[in-house]
């Protein structure tokens, strides 16, 4: 089962059952996404192709157990360095309720908190609407985290109007460092290989994503909560992936430390979002 939802301009192609994932993407008829040619990609790398929401929470968590809000947290790893990466619902399947919105529960396991998930997509002339929620079904405080992981094809040129930057994410230090060098991409450039760091976005100024040999330009602004941008540029892969999400990398530790950009301390029934607008436009 797909969703499709298109415009004039904008096409995207969704995968409830797979994650939500988001399968396509294409803006004036140019395809944007790392889209693999058979499903079966999606179970042999799940985490470098697409789109996919990360939730409920973003980047690595140490995969040994950990008392977190007077619960014990113990997940298993999932990836090759060994850490318990993106979340959850990536691997699970979502229902379609009736107004179109997607929807998992998911929790009480490993990550012993039972919490929901939503997507509602809109597309509509030049403009793609994604509203993310992850909300706490638990009757105690349960971290979290969310965000979105799409590969976005290359050539790309790319402007992140960031002041602030975590270099690495795969063991970042408690504090930013200001951007410099290759990690200074206040101004449009092409993206510099081999990046995986995570910038300290700068109010609601938006992320702008150029593609010069197709001639599309997509303008990313995300809401208030979505507070970092991860980007990750991997020479063994060839694509980009550009990520809002609500915390900074290793957000785990961050919390139970007390450093900035931990995973939020969300209260019973309370929600958090992430809301993803990208806006298309053609140029020569």
């Amino acid at each position: 089962m797909s969703l499709r939802f298109a415009s004039e301009v904008v096409e995207v192609v969704l995968l409830p059952e797979r994650g939500a994932r988001l399968h396509r993407l294409t803006a004036f008829g140019h395809d944007l996404l790392r889209t693999p040619e058979s499903m079966a990609a999606y179970d042999h790398e799940p985490f470098f192709w697409g789109g996919f929401v990360m939730a409920p929470w973003c980047n690595r968590i140490e995969a040994q157990p950990a008392r977190v809000a007077g619960r014990t947290l113990d997940l298993t790893s999932n990836f090759a360095d060994g850490t318990a990466i993106h979340g959850q619902v990536h691997a699970l399947p979502w229902e379609v309720t009736p107004d179109g919105v997607m929807r998992v529960r998911a929790g009480g396991d490993g990550w012993p908190w039972r919490y929901e998930a939503t997507i509602r997509v809109t597309v509509e002339g030049p403009l793609l609407r994604m509203e993310h929620t992850l909300r706490n079904l638990e009757d105690e405080p349960m971290p979290a985290g969310i965000g979105i992981h799409p590969w976005f094809r290359q050539p790309l040129e790319v402007t992140i109007p960031a002041d602030r930057v975590f270099a690495s994410n795969h063991s970042s230090r408690p504090d930013p460092q200001p951007v410099s060098g290759s990690l200074d991409l206040r101004q449009l450039q092409p993206m510099p290989a081999d990046l995986d760091a995570t910038w300290v976005r700068r109010g609601h100024d938006p992320v702008e994503l150029r593609w010069p040999d197709v001639g599309v330009i997509a303008s990313l602004q995300a809401g208030p909560d979505a507070r970092f941008l991860c980007a990750a540029s991997p020479s063994t892969v060839g694509y980009v992936a550009i990520e809002p999400q609500t915390h900074a990398p290793n957000g785990l530790r961050r919390l139970l430390n007390g450093e900035p950009g931990g995973l939020a301390l969300l209260d019973p029934a309370a929600s958090l979002s992430l809301d993803v607008e990208m806006t298309f436009s053609p140029f020569e």
